[in-house]
């Protein structure tokens, strides 16, 4: 009896590392990314921006947070997220950044998530290679004045509810 417990036991495991070695990942579990993942993310980023001043590409995933690179040529719509403060490093490249003030032209884009054309008032600074800053909940943000490209690592951190 215990030969066939073992044998039985040993049939179980074999069928369950098979069926999950089938199971496709989760689509929120990402959690590496080497250098050359990275370089080949910003090469496709390079590759897809044509007609959009911003492209995003996922680095890593781990719900629910989500860091992502951010492609930027060109000056885009000024965010508010109303439950997520966000981190941002820059690979590459250089812009002015500006955070508070109001939005112009506000525009609702989900249930968490503001637009606008612009920002009126807020304080602006030159951000470059090697910066790091963080972006309050409910804080509007804007890259204008990006020189050639920006290339940005930035984390969404859910606060509260």
């Amino acid at each position: 009896m215990l030969k066939t417990l073992a044998a039985a036991t040993a049939g179980l495991a074999l069928m369950a590392s098979a069926a999950l070695a089938q199971a496709p990942a989760a689509p929120d579990l990402k959690t590496y990314a080497s250098s050359a993942d990275v370089q080949a993310l910003i090469a496709k980023a390079r590759k897809e921006h044509t007609n959009q001043p911003t492209v995003a590409e996922t680095i890593l995933s781990l719900a629910p947070y989500r860091i992502a690179l951010e492609y930027r040529t060109a000056v885009g719509p000024a965010a508010v997220h109303e439950k997520e403060a966000e981190l941002f490093y820059v690979i590459e490249g250089s812009a002015t950044f500006t955070t508070g003030g109001k939005l112009k032209e506000e525009k609702r884009t989900n249930p968490t998530n503001l637009t606008g054309t612009g920002i009126e008032g807020g304080q602006s600074r030159a951000v470059a290679k090697g910066d790091f800053y963080i972006v309050p909940e409910g804080s509007p943000h804007q890259y204008t004045d990006i020189k050639g490209e920006l290339i940005l690592m930035s984390l969404h951190m859910p606060r509260g509810n």
